[in-house]
């Protein structure tokens, strides 16, 4: 009984401790609440200010919403310190600090590859290699970009497939943007006959490929021979569309070869097909109608010398 009558005594000495304890603490927990509703209020209202003014310099919601959730965690956090500082909590927050330290380069390890693909989209997010709507080539990968976030970009293959690839992919290989400029060059080739007169086709094929579809009037067609062909004489014909979609470019390129294949119907130009020559000699040279005359002269030797002997 005595034991029990102890303990209590003890325990009603902690709490009357206690108790004085928290009345001397009032005029601190008093600020430390209006501190803190301060720290909210301020946190938000600076988080909305910035908002309009941030949205003036960057149209990247995403890195946008990540610089405004920062400040607005890193503003409640100092506001927090602050409020244990008032309560005589120093060394909680000490702790805190370094728990967070610990923390955070705990959570770097164990997710490298989503902290790598996070810091490639704020970099992403402020060089502006691409935006939505580009088409581009990477990974080998080729289409439209439709969304891009601070983690992935999603891209929409021309012949349908959605690949999500990680912006860590993107930022570290090369990316080629097609609708950067919003131009873009074809190179069509062509191949004519060995009897054509070569300048008269040059000037066919810029007066039939004038009018193709999307081209850019400001620059020339350009014809320019590169080779001599097994059947035929090589030439490219180079020219200039617009370009927003793949349509753009695969059409105009469609246009231009049956443009060319009317010119040279209606002008009699030729597109040979493949023609080889067949080679019966050792040495090379010999024609097959020589080797079938040899032939020919040897079978009637053979028939008159069978005859005298007969």
């Amino acid at each position: 009984m005595k034991d029990l009558n102890d303990a209590v005594e003890l325990l009603w000495s902690k709490l009357e401790g206690w108790g004085a304890q928290i009345v001397l603490m009032l005029p601190n927990i008093f600020v430390a609440l209006i501190l803190l509703i301060i720290t909210f209020y301020v946190a938000g209202f600076v988080r909305d200010w910035l908002g309009k003014f941030i949205n003036r310099f960057s149209h990247s919601a995403a890195l946008n919403n990540l610089i405004l959730t920062l400040l607005h965690i890193g503003m409640l956090m100092v506001g927090f310190f602050f409020v244990l500082s008032v309560l005589n909590l120093d060394k909680v927050v000490i702790s805190l600090l370094a728990g967070v330290g610990i923390i955070g380069l705990a959570l770097g390890f164990a997710f490298q590859d989503i902290a790598a693909n996070f810091i490639s989209g704020v970099i992403i997010a402020v060089q502006k290699p691409f935006g939505v709507g580009d088409n581009i080539e990477t990974n080998d990968y080729f289409g439209t970009i439709e969304r891009i976030t601070l983690r992935t970009i999603d891209i929409r293959q021309v012949t349908g497939e959605l690949v999500r690839l990680p912006n860590k992919m993107v930022f570290e290989n090369p990316m080629t943007n097609f609708s950067i400029y919003g131009t873009r060059r074809i190179d069509l080739e062509v191949g004519i006959s060995y009897a054509e007169d070569l300048e008269r086709v040059q000037q066919v094929v810029i007066e039939a490929l004038q009018d193709v579809k999307n081209r850019v009037k400001t620059r020339d067609v350009e014809v320019m021979y590169d080779g001599f062909g097994d059947s035929s004489i090589n030439f490219k014909a180079r020219f200039w569309v617009t370009y927003s979609r793949q349509v753009d470019y695969v059409g105009a390129k469609s246009d231009a070869i049956i443009k060319i294949k009317k010119a040279f119907d209606a002008n009699d130009i030729l597109i040979p097909f493949p023609i080889r020559t067949l080679d019966f000699g050792i040495k090379g040279g010999e024609k097959l109608s020589e080797e079938l005359q040899a032939i020919t002269a040897s079978i009637k030797n053979g028939q008159r010398l069978g005859g005298n002997g007969q």
